[in-house]
C-alpha cells in the first residue's frame, strides 16, 4: 500500500493533517508527520522528512506533500540523496491533498493513481 509523508513547518500541524488523512483512510494506509525544526523550533528538518518517509514506506512508494516553499526545498533535498524513486512530492494542497491521497491509498490503488488523487484534490470546490 502507497505511504503517505506529511511535511509543515509546525510539528502540530503536520500531526493535525496526518491524524485526519489517517482517520479518513482507516489504518491500514501508513501516514507520518514531519513537522517543525530542530528543538520543536518552526521549520523544516530533513532528518525528521528522511525519518517519516522510513516510516511511511511499506514498499509500494510513498507520496509527500509539504506546505510551504522551504518545506518543499527540504523534500527536495531529501530525494535527491534518496534518488530511488520510491518517493515522490506532489504539487497539491497540504490538506485536501492528503485526505484525497489517504483515501485513494486505502483502496491499495497504484502511486500513480495516489498522485493523482492528491494534485486533483486543488480543483475541489468548498462552495
Amino acid at each position: 500500500m502507497v505511504g503517505i509523508v506529511v511535511v509543515s513547518h509546525s510539528a502540530e500541524l503536520a500531526r493535525g493533517v496526518a491524524e485526519l488523512a489517517g482517520q479518513v483512510a482507516g489504518p491500514e494506509v501508513q501516514i507520518a508527520a514531519a513537522g517543525g525544526g530542530p528543538g520543536g523550533t518552526l521549520g523544516t528538518d530533513d532528518g525528521l522528512v528522511r525519518e517519516a518517509i522510513r516510516r511511511a514506506d511499506t514498499g509500494d512508494g510513498v507520496v509527500i506533500l509539504g506546505d510551504l516553499g522551504s518545506a518543499i526545498l527540504t523534500i527536495r533535498h531529501v530525494l535527491e540523496r534518496q534518488s530511488n524513486g520510491h518517493a515522490r512530492l506532489v504539487d497539491a494542497p497540504l490538506v485536501e491533498g492528503a485526505v484525497a491521497a489517504a483515501v485513494v491509498a486505502s483502496a491499495g490503488t497504484p502511486i500513480e493513481d495516489v498522485v493523482r488523487a492528491a494534485e486533483d484534490a486543488r480543483g475541489a470546490h468548498k462552495l
